[in-house]
């Protein structure tokens, strides 16, 4: 995984030798505050510029900066890798995707602690649910350049602690949708009358859109899903019931209760589309583990302690 719960810094720590004193000292965050239904209909958010050395750059948006709209994702990280930055590290609590884009070069070597060692194409995807804990490690090969998303999604509470598992879709099995002047890949779920992979745990669509000038994009789902939109390039015009913005690129926004959304651009641009009906259950953070009580965290991290999430060789 590219980046923990808690951002970039924290994970440089977090996979050296220090690992463990790190975790039982850093801040735990609880999230009741946002659990339930969101106050708020509509949040955006620029987010957050990362890097490290020279091989590592990314913008991070996080599930506290959208006032509970972000539900069910925990953190997105929009990021370009051309060189190993992060070392092997654990997960617990919920599922870490990768959505590698189209125009990445190379090939990103996706390792964990289940035996999978799969080297992501540009336009792939991979999903790894850690659920009750597994280890973890990504990294471009060399002389790859690696563009994509690196999507932290929660778990319902009934399956934090179900057997870590994963999956792999390849870019030549994601299905295309077409609009005017538009096309869009639908990486994950039901869209237009269209079915792709399924999202496992809880139904979540995502789309991966380009609007060339003067064209457009109509994307239609359920009033009581929430929707997570961020912009690659461009500034293109989002349009949601009645209400209407322009975004730049780098910007997030989040709304409940659409039906219709409409992506339209004078100029080229490209978006991302997360739609998922909210989890709505309060869970604990503490580094790269969410979890529901004190208890469940300290339980994972002494069964990291004890190597019994197991290793990558």
């Amino acid at each position: 995984m590219v980046l923990i719960l808690t951002g970039f810094r924290r994970i440089v720590s977090f996979v050296t030798s220090t690992t463990l004193k790190r975790v039982r000292t850093m801040n735990i965050k609880h999230i009741d505050t946002i659990a339930g239904v969101p106050c708020e209909t509509l949040v955006q958010s620029d987010g957050r510029a990362i890097a490290k050395g020279t091989g590592f750059s990314a913008r991070s948006y996080h599930h506290r900066d959208f006032g509970g709209l972000m539900d069910p994702l925990i953190m997105v990280d929009h990021f370009t890798m051309t060189e190993p930055t992060f070392g092997t590290h654990p997960l617990a609590g919920l599922s870490a995707v990768t959505v590698m884009f189209q125009d990445s070069e190379g090939a990103f070597r996706n390792r964990d602690s289940l035996g999978n060692d799969v080297d992501l194409a540009p336009g792939d995807l991979y999903w790894f649910k850690a659920a009750r804990g597994a280890i973890h490690n990504e990294e471009p090969r060399p002389g790859a350049r690696t563009h994509a998303l690196q999507v932290f999604v929660g778990l319902p509470a009934d399956t934090r602690h179900d057997a870590p598992s994963a999956f792999h879709i390849r870019a030549a099995d994601i299905p295309f949708l077409f609009g005017e002047r538009s096309t869009a890949r639908l990486v994950l779920g039901d869209s237009n009358g269209i079915t792709g992979a399924a999202a496992p745990d809880a139904p979540l669509t995502l789309l991966d859109i380009k609007v060339q000038a003067g064209g457009r994009f109509l994307q239609q789902g359920e009033s009581d899903q929430h929707a997570w939109l961020l912009v690659i390039k461009g500034a293109p015009t989002v349009t949601w019931n009645r209400s209407s913005t322009i975004l730049q690129s780098g910007s997030a926004i989040a709304f409940a209760g659409a039906t219709e959304i409409e992506v339209s651009s004078d100029v080229a641009a490209h978006v991302v589309l997360f739609r998922g009906k909210p989890l709505r259950e309060a869970f604990i953070q503490r580094g790269p583990f969410a979890m529901g009580s004190q208890a469940e965290l300290d339980a994972v991290e002494a069964a990291y302690r004890a190597g019994r999430l197991g290793s990558i060789d």
